[in-house]
């Protein structure tokens, strides 16, 4: 695996080796031992799985304090463009994002350590989401950053009216308001 550290700091894009042949393909999407060696020791607890419609927004979601969520997600099945905002209050990044595409196509994995709120947009018909996460859900800590949020300026790659959010996501707070 190749892992590559962000200008961010607290996130990695992972580029796993992919060996193909006639039959399909193989790779390992994670191991223990090298990612600690890597980025840090994490002690993943849940895998969670989501399927998505094109220009489907969720996020920017993160968790508060002890109960916050380290991620590791992937795109099984489609293309997303995935983006993290810093919310650690005393980081020189905070406030600032930082995207990346992800698909089954280039297999590429990104951590999002804690302290960043996390979105994903679908690019793709459809797209099949996969995440480990490093601590439980827990709805009395979580929060929801509004993904429109002008001191962020999200640059999505299309246009924001085709973004198809939910409820929570929709009145999401600034980031003004949260800290």
């Amino acid at each position: 695996m190749k892992y590559i550290e962000t200008e961010i700091s607290g996130l990695w894009i992972i580029e796993p080796e992919v060996f193909t042949d006639a039959r399909g393909y193989f790779m390992e999407t994670y191991k223990k031992e090298s990612f600690e060696q890597q980025i840090a020791p994490v002690n993943f607890i849940q895998d969670n799985e989501s399927k998505s419609s094109y220009g489907v927004f969720r996020g920017l979601h993160y968790q508060e304090d002890d109960t916050a969520q380290a991620k590791l997600v992937r795109v099984i099945d489609g293309k997303v463009w995935d983006v993290a905002v810093d919310v650690r209050k005393n980081s020189p990044a905070f406030g600032k994002y930082y995207a990346v595409e992800l698909s089954s196509e280039n297999k590429r994995q990104f951590f999002i350590s804690r302290g960043f709120a996390h979105g994903f947009l679908v690019l793709s018909e459809t797209a099949v989401f996969s995440y480990k996460v490093d601590n439980h859900y827990s709805p009395s800590t979580e929060r929801t950053l509004n993904c429109f949020d002008p001191d962020i300026a999200i640059q999505f790659p299309i246009d924001k009216s085709l973004l198809k959010l939910s409820e929570k996501d929709r009145f999401g707070k600034p980031l003004k308001e949260l800290f």
